[in-house]
């Protein structure tokens, strides 16, 4: 008998589901909203959509199952008596929980009805009735100015969370870079090849392409603290068991899975930072934060050389330095850090709801998720690799950010090749001239930076809309001065006769051009796919890593075979010739992005509330899916991806 209840309120549910509601106010019936107040937070492994109150078209809502029930999710009985702002976060945290793995009512309704029977209640109990409306039993935030909420969190309690997990992201890229400092000790030390040692880097940067894979979604199922806290433990870990190693195979196990656990703040760190901050200032934070993405890997090799040349520290304490700074931001991070997922802090307050009611129907919407295998293998790796290969917006500037992403672990290589081999410089010395790439791409941050009140008009301008072009000039910029610096690198590295400044100097170019390409570049993919930008940048992440593990190996073998001044000369011609991909997207980027079957649409088409869900079943050939709200318009993804 249970089943066949279960099997009707399923039914009923999606005919509930499917059943057209009254058509949503359209913008002039509508309080004039500022960007600051849409709160809409896209985060690591999902792309969430804002408030469907400010669409003008009738949103279909999406479903939700308990495992019994199925609810419209869009439906709140007091919404007519909520703020517009108070609306926005409400269909926020519930975009952000469709969107997670193993809440589809499809795939529970599959494994309900058709794989399991329900088992008896117990003790001879029929199944109870369902909750007389279950939309009452779901907690909320408490209107625009809750204090549980991220965003309302005072500034210098938000300023605290931001210096902990910059200092927790950088370093994690601190650590891909030190080893390249100790390889040719590593290699005497176990009588190995330095080209065999320095997979050691390799495997460290192949770890960042696996571990978003995991440490994402588990930000969206169990909220920030969580992965943030335990991947610090683990990083610590095994950059300890990196420095005791006793054979070689133990290193390199080691710098993989140091870079596994390394790669959940550089994946859920820009996350937070889209919790904290609103639209006003999330540009800025995370523009801030990518700077400790980039600059981590260019201030390790001058530590890492002086270290190994003092015989009294030695390479393995390239190792222990990171142990010790992952094991401080693994307790500070325990002790201070707070959650910021909004539906995970829904789950806390529903929580402590039911033990003070004893009430136990009250629940947040993240605690009716099942873990679906089948829509986590679809979502984390078939889906990216659809658009990594099917899209071509995805598809070019991923090679383009590869090729640049390649080069910045390439120059771990070429830097010592020139300032060692060429000006006889030291490990340690050599190591400062990375400070030209550092200045360059601070440079780029405060350009973006300065670019926010430009950006900030023209949003304004058009009605809070953004066009994803708008971020291309800087990337076009970025990429003519990278290849530049390439030239520049090149044809003042490969003699001595010319001053080492030069070549440093090169680095202004260099380090202008990776930042500006990467901040910029990133934000295009998440405004251009929305919904599905987490699964861009996911292909985007995947294919760069791979560059960012291939290319040192056969740097050497380049500069040595070819010279330096050619070799930077067919690196530089090969940027030259990837400059036109920002162009030809600013001239057809919204024809190309017109013909997508992912890319959304304003005003075109019904709306699709199933977004980054694992189910592709309702999209069409062809068929776009549209935002149910104007989008946000900073990025918090840039991260993620780095």
């Amino acid at each position: 008998m249970g089943p066949n209840i279960v099997d009707r309120a399923l039914e009923a549910a999606e005919h509930d589901a499917a059943t057209p509601i009254s058509p949503t106010p359209t913008h002039h019936e509508l309080p004039h909203r500022t960007s600051a107040e849409i709160e809409r937070v896209i985060s690591a492994s999902s792309v969430s959509s804002a408030s469907s109150s400010h669409s003008a078209r009738p949103r279909r809502p999406s479903t939700v199952g308990t495992g019994i029930v199925g609810v419209g999710m869009s439906r709140v009985s007091t919404s007519r008596d909520l703020p517009p702002t108070e609306l926005g976060r409400i269909q926020t945290a519930r975009s952000q929980h469709s969107a997670t793995v193993g809440r589809s009512l499809r795939s529970r309704r599959s494994r309900a009805s058709l794989v399991k029977p329900l088992p008896p209640f117990g003790a001879g109990k029929p199944y109870p009735p369902l909750l007389p409306n279950q939309e009452d039993f779901v907690v909320e935030f408490d209107g625009p100015d809750d204090p549980l909420h991220a965003q309302n969190w005072p500034m210098a309690k938000k300023l605290l969370t931001a210096t902990m997990l910059g200092y927790t992201t950088m370093i994690a890229s601190f650590g891909s870079s030190i080893f390249s400092a100790a390889t040719r000790a590593v290699a005497t030390d176990f009588g190995v090849s330095p080209d065999v040692s320095l997979l050691g880097v390799s495997l460290y940067v192949l770890g960042f392409a696996t571990g978003p894979t995991f440490w994402a979604p588990l930000s969206e199922l169990k909220g920030r603290r969580l992965p943030l806290v335990a991947s610090m433990f683990g990083f610590t870990i095994f950059n300890l068991a990196c420095g005791t190693a006793k054979d070689l195979q133990t290193v390199l196990i080691t710098r993989f899975f140091a870079g596994f656990f390394g790669a959940c703040p550089l994946a859920v760190v820009a996350a937070v930072f889209s919790d904290m901050f609103d639209n006003r200032t999330r540009g800025m934070a995370i523009t801030v934060f990518s700077m400790t993405v980039f600059t981590g890997p260019m201030l390790a090799p001058f530590i890492g050389g002086f270290m190994v040349e003092d015989e009294s520290i030695g390479w393995r304490w390239t190792a222990y330095l990171i142990a010790i700074m992952g094991a401080v931001a693994f307790i500070i991070d325990l002790i201070f850090l707070e959650e910021t997922y909004p539906p995970v802090i829904l789950v806390s307050k529903a929580a402590e709801l039911r033990r003070r009611t004893l009430n136990w129907g009250i629940h947040a919407k993240q605690e009716e998720i099942e873990i679906d295998v089948k829509e986590l293998i679809t979502k984390n790796f078939s889906r990216p690799m659809r658009l990594l290969f099917c899209e071509p917006i995805v598809t070019l500037l991923s090679v383009y950010m590869a090729f640049i992403y390649g080069l910045l672990y390439l120059f771990l290589t070429a830097y010592p090749f020139v300032f060692m081999g060429v000006h006889g410089m030291s490990a340690g010395v050599a190591g400062l001239t990375f400070f030209g790439m550092i200045i360059g791409q601070i440079i780029a941050g405060v350009t973006v930076l300065m670019q926010q009140p430009w950006y900030a008009r023209k949003l304004a301008a058009n009605n809070g809309v953004p066009v994803p072009e708008w971020r291309l000039p800087s990337v076009i910029a970025g990429g003519v001065a990278f290849a530049i610096g390439l030239f520049w690198f090149g044809w003042t590295g490969f003699t001595k006769d010319i001053h080492w400044i030069w070549p440093t100097l090169s680095g202004l170019m260099t380090g202008f051009g990776i930042a500006s390409i990467f901040l910029q570049a990133l934000n295009y993919l998440v405004d251009s796919y929305l919904m599905f930008a987490a699964s861009a940048i996911a292909g985007n992440t995947f294919l760069r890593s791979l560059a960012g593990a291939a290319f040192p190996l056969f740097a050497r073998y380049m500069f040595e075979g070819m010279g330096t001044q050619w070799a930077s000369t067919l690196l530089g011609c090969i940027g030259v010739a990837l400059v036109p991909i920002p162009v030809i997207f600013y001239m057809f980027g919204d024809r190309i992005r017109a013909k997508s079957a992912y890319a959304p649409t304003f005003g075109a088409g019904p709306e699709v509330a199933e977004s980054e869900t694992g189910d592709d079943s309702e999209l069409g050939h062809g068929e776009k899916e549209a935002p149910g709200s104007v989008p946000r318009t900073d990025m918090d993804a840039a991260q993620r991806a780095v």
